[in-house]
């Protein structure tokens, strides 16, 4: 849960705003209160899926709803700092989900994106949230070629190969979650999501170390034809539970995890409010060059965002951690300040919002990132001239090897087309708290690195006009890959 900023309103509808509970290209979830003191979940919408479980406002933009607040943690976020469940614990959990599922289900609906991070471990039982990519039982095929719902390593077979989407891969996605929580891994291993799928697809769920019993369940949830997965009503009765989840003695210390609830926060009473641009995690995105076709690969959502170009570098499972140092000229292990390999041909147009040319490979799911410039901050914090780049995770990914981003600036007028811009050190995104911005300050935190000589990156101000921004997929400093292109305006202030 994050503090409110400067561009989020005070108040949707009669619900006065607390904090962030989460961003994507679903839209923004806030904590708020009701007139009568109740916590609610208010999702401000970009996507006509939604429902309206306690109040809506759909007649005019911003849309939004509210739902009940649930006061947990993730199922994902309890695994990780408690470890995995006890075999009974886990039981109760199938129970709880597929009661939850079966509900679901019977008003046509099916959730499509079930995975530990869409649990929350409330004290009233297990919550399914995030139903951003949710659809009709009859809607069984995707209208965009190539993508699949979801998320890597919870995507049932037939999402993933023939794109049919039904009520029984949810019951794969449940039979995941699972796995998840009785073992602490990934159900079907790390790795880059091209990976992960493909064993989804033709090999068997992680379920070693389990008890027989309960890991007959898991691999009753993941048959590889959706025909043979049982129901969710079967699933309680095979369960067959006598006691709540809520009453579990494993359980209960999980849901005193939960974010405390801040006071209403303390306004000025005039204060600007900025339009919020966040990065969707499902969404078109442009096609992986024809020499590397991958049909595994669920694809994550690229939207327009007033952004600095961010590079991801996905590091080979033995790598060592370290960097390519200040003179950033080692040619393999993980990235330290990328350089020139004439793949930066990229430039933006501000005309047409668009690049030139599209990204060469994909950037990873849940990935989010975002620009203010000192022109455009109410706060003032960002001096004129400069720019804060921030990127993160919308949600936690667990048991992912680590990506690399670092940021490449290109300025419009000072390097031609084929140049390479400015870069900031790379950072681990998966350090630390994954769902926490990590932010950045042009120029003060980006050079050009080209020839072993280090030069500082000019200003925003000493080149108003087009800014390019680029992604880059990289496996150390001179091996990296165009993912998206971007840009943004600078004006022509002075410091």
């Amino acid at each position: 849960m994050d503090a409110l900023r400067a561009q989020d309103p005070p108040r949707i509808g009669d619900y006065v705003l607390l904090a962030r509970i989460g961003a994507g290209g679903m839209g923004v979830v806030y904590l708020g209160r009701s007139p009568g003191g109740r916590l609610v979940a208010v999702k401000v919408v970009r996507s006509a899926y939604t429902a309206n479980l306690i109040d809506a406002g759909l007649d005019a933009a911003p849309y939004w709803i509210a739902t009940e607040y649930v006061a947990g943690p993730t199922l994902a976020r309890a695994v990780r700092e408690r470890g995995p469940f006890p075999v009974v614990t886990c039981r109760r959990l199938i129970a709880a989900m597929a009661e939850g599922l079966a509900s679901v289900h019977a008003y046509g609906v099916t959730h499509r994106d079930l995975k530990p991070q869409n649990v929350l471990l409330g004290s009233q039982g297990p919550q399914l949230i995030d139903f951003g990519i949710a659809r009709g039982v009859e809607q069984t095929a995707l209208t965009q070629d190539g993508q699949a719902p979801g998320t890597p390593g919870f995507t049932a077979p037939e999402v993933l190969t023939r794109n049919e989407v039904g009520a029984a891969a949810d019951v794969f996605a449940l039979g995941a979650t699972v796995a998840y929580a009785a073992t602490g891994r990934a159900p079907f291993g790390g790795g880059d999501a091209a990976a992960v799928s493909y064993r989804a697809v033709h090999e068997e769920i992680d379920t070693a170390g389990v008890e027989p019993g309960l890991a007959a369940l898991i691999r009753a949830c993941v048959e590889k034809d959706p025909a043979r997965r049982p129901g969710p009503a079967e699933l309680i009765r095979w369960c067959a539970v006598d006691t709540a989840l809520v009453d579990d003695a494993a359980y209960q210390p999980l849901v005193a995890m939960a974010d405390v609830v801040p006071d209403t926060p303390q306004r000025p009473p005039n204060a600007p409010v900025l339009a919020v641009h966040d990065l969707p995690t499902q969404g078109p995105l442009p096609s992986p060059p024809p020499s590397r076709p991958n049909p595994w690969l669920v694809a994550a959502g690229v939207g327009a965002v007033v952004g600095i170009a961010v590079a991801v570098w996905l590091l080979p499972g033995n790598g060592d951690g370290g960097s390519g140092g200040e003179g950033g000229d080692k040619s393999d292990g993980p990235p330290g300040y990328i350089q020139d390999i004439g793949t930066s041909r990229h430039a933006w147009n501000g005309l047409r919002e668009s690049c030139n040319l599209p990204g060469e490979e994909q950037p990873p799911l849940q990935f989010q990132y975002a620009v203010t410039t000192g022109e455009n901050d109410p706060s003032g914090e960002i001096p004129l001239g400069k720019a804060e780049i921030g990127y993160r995770l919308k949600m936690e990914e667990p048991n992912l090897p680590p990506y690399y981003v670092s940021v490449e600036v290109k300025p419009p007028h000072l390097l031609d087309t084929d140049d390479f811009g400015y870069v900031s050190k790379a950072a681990d995104l998966y350090e630390g708290d994954e769902t926490r911005w990590k932010n950045l300050v042009y120029p003060d935190d980006f050079s050009d690195r080209a020839g072993g000589e280090v030069r500082p990156a000019p200003p925003l101000a000493d080149d108003p006009g087009e800014w390019t921004v680029v992604y880059h997929h990289a496996t150390s400093d001179k091996n990296h890959r165009s993912v998206v292109c971007h840009g943004f305006m600078a004006d022509a202030v002075s410091e």
